[in-house]
C-alpha cells in the first residue's frame, strides 16, 4: 500500500474523531459569555449567618467586566445583583441546552456518517501492502502480456496465403482479431487476386514461374501495415499443378519462389513456407475454411458440413466422421496419407476422413478421358473440333469422334478413366480402390466448391453472380446432354462465357461432374447438394477455398 495514503488516511480518520468530540462536549456558543456556575456550586463566604445558615458570595462587577458579560442595569443592592445572575444564568444554560438538544437530535446522522468512515478506515489501515512477491507475480504478469501480445502482434494478425494451382496462381490476405474472427480490409473482409496461367505453365523456365507472382505479392504487401509486414506470415502452397510435373521441374521453381520472397518481399519468410502442399492437407484446410466460415467449429461432427473440392489437378473430399468409424479405417500403404486425420478445433476433437484424388482434378481429368481414346477421335469432345490438349507438360489428340458427340459414350469413357471398376479391398469405395470413409452424419450436408461451381454458371443452371446455390447432381447430367449435342462452330453463341480454350470440353467436364459424383462419389442424382463460391460471414462474402484453413493454422501457431 501507498504510504502517503495511508498517512492521509489516518489523518483523515483523527480528524472527524477530534470533529466528533468537539461535538460532543458541552460548550457556549458565544466565547463572551461567562462559564457561570450553578448556584449551589459559588464558593460560600467564611463568614456565617446568624442563624447559622451559609451565605453565599456573589461576583463582583470587576469579575462580571472580565468576563465580558457586564451587560443591563445593574441594582446596588445585593437582591437586584443575585436576581441579574440568576437570569444571566438561566440565559446562559438555555443556551447550553439548546446545543445539547441538537447534538441529541443529529445523534444518528452523525453516527450513520462516522461509522462507515472509522470502518474504511481501519479496513485500509489493516490491509496488507504490496510485498516484494507480490511486485514480482505482478511483474511476471506483465511481462507475460507483454509476450502475449508479441506473438499475437497486438490485436491484429494479417496472414498472406499463395494458392498456386495448376489453372492459376491466387493471393489471399486475410486479418484477424485476438478472438480468431475475421475482420476488415478496407471494404471487404479479404483481399483476393488471381492471375492466369498457373506456376506449371513454366516448367522450364523456373525464374518465370516465380516472377509471375510478382504483381499479386506487390498487391498484398501494399494492404498490410508496415509496421507488421516483418511479422505477417506468408505462404505458397502449390497443388496438383506441380505435383503432376516431371523430375525436379517442381522442385527448381519452388526454389526460385522461394528467392523472390526473401529478395523481394518484406513479409516474414518461413522455413517451409514455399511447398507443395498434399492432397489431405488441402482438402483437411477447406474442410477447415467452409466450416470455419458457417459457425460450425466447435460444434459436434454431426453438425458440420462435409466438401468435396475439385480443382484443376486433383479433387478432394473430406468429412467428419464418428469416433467408431475412425477406429475402423484401414491402414494405407507406406508413403500414402491416411484416411483420418484427427484436428482440435474450438474445444472440439473431430476424426476428419478426407482423400485427394490426384490426376482427377478438372483439366488433369481431361488429359486421363483422352489417354483412354488414345488417336482415335474422342466422343466427349464437340462435333467440329481438331486439335490438342496440353497438361503436364504433355500433348493428347483432341479430336471429336467420326460418329460425333455422345453423352452416352462420354459416359462409358468417363467411367473407365476413373477407375470404377477397380478391386475395391475395403468394406465399401469410392472410385480407384479408395475407401469412401463409411459415409454418416458428416457427409450428409455436402458442400461442393470451384470447377464446380464454375462450370454450373458457365452451362446456365446457376447465377454466377450468386455465392452459393443448392442442386442435385442430376442437374449436371441435364446441362451435359445439352452441351453434348452442341457443335463446336455453335459453342460460343450458346456458351458466352466460356473461355474459348474450353469451348471444345464443356460436355466433357459436365458428364465427368455427373459422373464423378454419382458413380465415384456415390452420390444420390436428385440428393440436394450446395455449390459453394463464397462463404457468407458477417454480412460479408469471403472465398470458399483452402487458404483460409491455412491461415487459421498460420496465426495460431
Amino acid at each position: 500500500m501507498n504510504e502517503t495514503f495511508l498517512l492521509c488516511s489516518t489523518f483523515f480518520c483523527l480528524l472527524v474523531f477530534g470533529l466528533l468530540r468537539m461535538l460532543c462536549v458541552t460548550f457556549p456558543i458565544n466565547s463572551k459569555i461567562p462559564k457561570l456556575k450553578k448556584l449551589e456550586d459559588l464558593e460560600p463566604l467564611p463568614t456565617t449567618t446568624g442563624n447559622g445558615q451559609i451565605r453565599y458570595r456573589t461576583p463582583s462587577s470587576a469579575e462580571l467586566l472580565e468576563s465580558g458579560s457586564a451587560g443591563g442595569s445593574q441594582s446596588p443592592t445585593g437582591n437586584g445583583t443575585t436576581d441579574h445572575i440568576e437570569k444571566m444564568m438561566k440565559r446562559s444554560m438555555a443556551r447550553h441546552e439548546s446545543i445539547s438538544d441538537k447534538i441529541h437530535k443529529y445523534r444518528g446522522v452523525l453516527l450513520v456518517i462516522s461509522i462507515p468512515i472509522v470502518l474504511i478506515t481501519f479496513v485500509l489501515y489493516v490491509m496488507p501492502g504490496k510485498s516484494a512477491s507480490n511486485e514480482a507475480v505482478v511483474q511476471e504478469a506483465e511481462l507475460n502480456i507483454r509476450k502475449v501480445g508479441a506473438n499475437s502482434r497486438g490485436n491484429r494478425n494479417y496472414a498472406v496465403i499463395f494458392d498456386a494451382g495448376s489453372s492459376g496462381s491466387r493471393v489471399h490476405v486475410y486479418c484477424f482479431d485476438q478472438n480468431l474472427d475475421l475482420v476488415p480490409i478496407g471494404s471487404e473482409l479479404e483481399l483476393f487476386e488471381q492471375i492466369k496461367p498457373g506456376l506449371s505453365f513454366y516448367a522450364k523456365d523456373p525464374q518465370a514461374a516465380a516472377n509471375s507472382l510478382r504483381t499479386l505479392l506487390d498487391k498484398a504487401e501494399s494492404v498490410v501495415p508496415l509496421d507488421l509486414r516483418s511479422k505477417t506470415p506468408v505462404r505458397v502452397g502449390a497443388t496438383a499443378g506441380l505435383r503432376a510435373l516431371e523430375g525436379d521441374a517442381s522442385d527448381r521453381i519452388l526454389h526460385a519462389v522461394s528467392e523472390l520472397l526473401k529478395d523481394r518481399s518484406t513479409l516474414k519468410y518461413e522455413a517451409n513456407g514455399v511447398r507443395i502442399l498434399d492432397g489431405s492437407q488441402e482438402g483437411a484446410y477447406e474442410w477447415v475454411t467452409i466450416n470455419y466460415l458457417l459457425g460450425n467449429l466447435g460444434r459436434t461432427y454431426a453438425d458440420t458440413v462435409g466438401i468435396v473440392d475439385l480443382g484443376g489437378g486433383s479433387v478432394q473430399m473430406a468429412y467428419a466422421i464418428s469416433e467408431n468409424a475412425a477406429a475402423k479405417a484401414p491402414s494405407v500403404p507406406a508413403g500414402e496419407d491416411n484416411y483420418v486425420n484427427e484436428m482440435n478445433l474450438k474445444g472440439s476433437k473431430y476424426h476428419l476422413y478426407v482423400h485427394s484424388y490426384l490426376h482427377y482434378g478438372l483439366l488433369a481429368a481431361r488429359a486421363e478421358i483422352l489417354k483412354v481414346s488414345e488417336d482415335s477421335g474422342n466422343p466427349c469432345i464437340l462435333e467440329g473440333f481438331d486439335g490438342t490438349y496440353k497438361y503436364g507438360g504433355e500433348e493428347f489428340k483432341a479430336s471429336a469422334s467420326s460418329s460425333g458427340t455422345s453423352m452416352e459414350e462420354c459416359r462409358r469413357v468417363t467411367l473407365k478413366a476413373l477407375k470404377i471398376n477397380e478391386t475395391c479391398t475395403h468394406m465399401k469405395c469410392t472410385f480407384g480402390g479408395v475407401w469412401n470413409g463409411g459415409g454418416g452424419d458428416g457427409q450428409k450436408n455436402l458442400f461442393v466448391a470451384s470447377f464446380f461451381f464454375d462450370r454450373a454458371a458457365e452451362a446456365g443452371f446457376i447465377k454466377a453472380t450468386d455465392p452459393v446455390a443448392k442442386v442435385q447432381p442430376q442437374y449436371f447430367a441435364d446441362a451435359a446432354k445439352r452441351a453434348c449435342e452442341t457443335k463446336y462452330a455453335n459453342a460460343k453463341a450458346t456458351y458466352e462465357h466460356v473461355e474459348e480454350s474450353n469451348l471444345a470440353y464443356i460436355c466433357m467436364d459436365l458428364v465427368y461432374q455427373y459422373t464423378l459424383l454419382v458413380d465415384g462419389f456415390g452420390l444420390d442424382p436428385y440428393q440436394d447438394i450446395t455449390l459453394v463460391k463464397q462463404v457468407k460471414y458477417q454480412n460479408s462474402l469471403v472465398e470458399a477455398a483452402w487458404p483460409l484453413g491455412s491461415a487459421i493454422e498460420a496465426v495460431s501457431s
